[in-house]
């Protein structure tokens, strides 16, 4: 077994059964043909990059599961027959294959993004706090971000003789 990733951009105008719809089929797919799925996840309705079928917005999805190449080829062959479906890209991804590892995958996911949402304001505090900047005795101090470079305008840039 792989890992893969499906993301999938269906009309905006569906209702949401249909939508449930097409995302139970591809599971289906999937369990049926002895694959595991990992997460299934509702981006939402967003503007597209450019028009496709005349659609200027789309719902995109995505399915993360694990199974072999015939499971990939049915769920694109269904894809390319729905109407409905805009736009769909599979990409085989490293990681787990077996339930469990998955499971401990998504858990680890989990966990660094409510670190992440905590961190924001404890850096706001560190930077009031001398302390927790870094120990003066031994000269350690946190890294800092460097500087951001420059950016110019066409008529700015400098050229290389200057």
């Amino acid at each position: 077994m792989k890992r893969y990733e499906v993301v999938a951009i269906v009309k905006s105008d569906l209702a949401d059964d249909d939508l449930t719809a097409i995302i139970e089929r591809s599971q289906a797919i999937i369990t049926d043909r002895k694959g595991v799925i990992a997460k299934v996840d509702k981006w939402g309705k967003r503007r597209l990059a450019y028009e496709i079928n005349k659609q200027k917005d789309g719902f995109y999805f995505l399915i993360d599961f694990a199974g072999d190449g015939p499971i990939v080829a049915e769920i694109e062959r269904s894809f390319k027959i729905d109407d409905r479906i805009l736009k769909f890209m599979t990409v085989k991804k490293e990681g787990a294959v077996t339930l469990e590892g998955m499971e401990q995958e998504t858990a680890v996911v989990e966990i660094k993004r409510t670190q992440i949402r905590i961190e924001p304001n404890s850096s706001a505090s560190a930077d009031n706090n001398p302390a927790q900047q870094g120990d003066n005795t031994t000269g350690e101090t946190t890294p800092r971000r460097p500087a951001p470079r420059k950016i110019y305008n066409k008529e700015e840039q400098p050229t290389r003789g200057e």
